[in-house]
């Protein structure tokens, strides 16, 4: 299937998309890459949402987590997948995968990288509204920290629900939105410890767990799992925890029939 391709004016009408936002990524390309950039965190974050999927994804499909391959034939799509830090992890693992994103220079340094790498990625410049639109459906939908970055909600989680194949995957990976949240990812995650670049957060758009779940039963999705991710104080690394306050993961199924 070809590659669906940006289109200005569709992009602007495009009722999920920010466009501000989408500038905002855009112009931090050129360190997506650099794990002491302004995208550390997520080179952090990595290892624990790939893991993270690799074992829902072979707990759904009946697969060997412990295998290289453990992903292979399944079509994985990333919905906002920036320059591919999270798509090229799960093709190492054998799945085919297609990273789509509004940001044009994002999916420039991610089909470069890829390419470097020596690494299998349809990487498209694309929205979750124009993925839906053509008709296709993925074994897996990933909408990894791109939730809280979309103008509405409700309608991407929607369009992202459209593209799972019947008995196949949505995972999403946000940040809840309380007073925690606002005090670890904004004010200490931004102002204070600087993990982040000022003003890559709005309170406002974090999503509660029961607001996603809520939208995704009306679809006919069932909660798979709902895990919390936390900072262990004692190694310094991130790990699935049963606080869900800041940030957490969701795994949700879609019904065969």
């Amino acid at each position: 299937m070809n590659n669906v391709q940006k289109d200005a004016g569709n992009r602007l009408s495009c009722p999920t998309v920010d466009d501000a936002e989408v500038e905002k990524f855009d112009a931090a390309a050129t360190t997506w890459w650099d794990p002491r950039g302004s995208s550390g965190w997520l080179h952090r974050y990595n290892p624990l949402r790939v893991a993270y999927i690799r074992d829902a994804a072979c707990r759904q499909y009946g697969r060997d987590p412990t295998q290289v391959g453990a992903l292979r034939g399944l079509r994985v799509l990333d919905i906002g997948c920036g320059a591919g830090v999270l798509c090229e992890a799960l093709a190492k693992l054998h799945a085919t995968v297609v990273g789509a994103d509004p940001a044009e220079n994002l999916v420039q340094l991610a089909r470069f990288h890829a390419m470097q790498s020596e690494v299998q990625v349809d990487y498209r410049c694309a929205t979750a509204e124009a993925l839906a639109a053509s008709g296709e459906q993925f074994d897996v939908v990933l909408a990894m920290e791109v939730v809280e970055h979309v103008a509405e909600s409700a309608i991407f989680i929607q369009r992202c629900a459209e593209l799972v194949k019947p008995g196949g995957l949505a995972i999403l990976s946000t940040i809840n939105r309380t007073f925690m949240s606002f005090l670890f990812a904004i004010v200490m995650g931004e102002y204070v410890l600087r993990l982040l670049p000022l003003g890559t957060h709005q309170w406002k758009r974090f999503v509660r767990p029961g607001e996603i779940e809520s939208t995704l039963a009306r679809n006919g999705f069932r909660t798979v799992d709902l895990s919390g991710v936390t900072l262990n104080l004692h190694t310094a690394a991130l790990q699935l925890s049963r606080n869900f306050q800041v940030n957490y993961l969701l795994t949700f199924e879609r019904p065969k029939h």
